[in-house]
């Protein structure tokens, strides 16, 4: 990555903000679910190291060429962590010091959101490899995953996807692998940019949606044509006629040109602009011995009235 996309917390950083992640631990009702928790979580989201507040409120303005920051020497007490969980649909309920470290961080951002269809809508969730699920196009996989923007089906879809490392994989070879349309865009021609401009495309959603149906027609590339976001799904994505087809490989090209492998160490949180990046995840060999690969993941959505049609009761889940 880019050095101004790497933010490192000096130690008596980490150590300020493993205070706060106890504080807000805590805290009462011990759900993180709970909209009294989140409320006591953006209170203290105000009182983190004011260089990190600083530095994800520059991000949030304009995240740079590659649309993604990594902080680094994030707290996670390694020693006290249970084994890695190995349910499907795995999430955070309770309150520890993880979850409470990167509701923090990510509540900088603006509103933690959740799909009520996606893990059961919880807040906090787990990214872990689950036996069986090996070959799967979804985050309980260990085999490589496509790149994609996270929910490119949804007309809500999140700003920012953050994912925290609590345990790297046995054999440090797993990727979070990122790629920038900023960076992709000028690999591509005139008349691609045009056509990927125009909606030739539809996307399914995955399986864990039965009520949605397929999007409807929608461009890759959307706004600005000097600056557009980026709405594809190499996974599921499908064009609707051989143009459309041959431009969107051609932007699959441009993308894989540019991508960019990081892997997460404990304490390494890693935030993507979901306009402006598609993510994936190389293959690793997962053990099942209770310490293999775990992150926790967020959703952070900037608008929250966008979606208040779909959120019941004005909380923090989306239908």
């Amino acid at each position: 990555m880019d050095a101004q996309s790497v933010f490192v917390l000096t130690d008596e950083e980490r150590a300020q903000l493993g205070e706060v992640a106890d504080q807000l631990a805590a805290a009462l009702p011990a759900e993180i679910d709970h909209p009294d928790w989140m409320s006591r979580g953006r209170d203290l989201s105000a009182t983190i190291p004011s260089r990190l507040a600083a530095r994800i409120r520059q991000f949030r303005h304009d995240p740079g060429p590659d649309g993604s920051i990594l902080i680094r020497n994030l707290p996670v007490r390694e020693a006290e962590l249970p084994d890695t969980p190995q349910a499907l649909g795995s999430v955070e309920k309770t309150p520890g010091h993880s979850s409470s470290v990167i509701a923090l961080t990510t509540l900088q951002l603006g509103e933690i959101i959740a799909y009520r269809n996606e893990k059961s809508g919880a807040l906090v969730q787990n990214v872990v490899p689950v036996p069986g699920q090996e070959a799967e196009q979804n985050n309980a996989g260990s085999k490589r995953l496509g790149m994609h923007v996270e929910n490119t089906f949804h007309d809500n879809r999140p700003d920012f996807v953050a994912l925290f490392c609590l345990r790297g994989d046995h054999d440090r070879v797993a990727e979070l692998q990122m790629t920038s349309v900023r960076q992709a865009l000028g690999l591509l021609s005139d008349a691609d940019r045009k056509v990927l401009s125009e909606p030739r495309y539809v996307t399914p959603p995955p399986s864990s949606f039965p009520t949605q149906s397929a999007s409807e027609p929608h461009a890759l590339l959307i706004g600005a044509a000097d600056d557009p976001n980026v709405r594809a799904d190499f996974i599921s994505t499908e064009a609707l006629d051989e143009e459309a087809a041959r431009a969107k490989d051609a932007l699959e090209e441009a993308f894989a040109e540019v991508v960019r492998g990081i892997k997460l160490e404990p304490g390494d949180l890693a935030i993507v602009n979901n306009h402006l990046v598609l993510h994936g995840r190389s293959h690793f060999t997962p053990r099942y011995d209770g310490k293999d690969r775990w992150l926790h993941r967020t959703f952070v959505q900037l608008d929250h009235r966008r979606s208040r049609a779909v959120r019941q009761g004005n909380g923090n889940v989306l239908d």
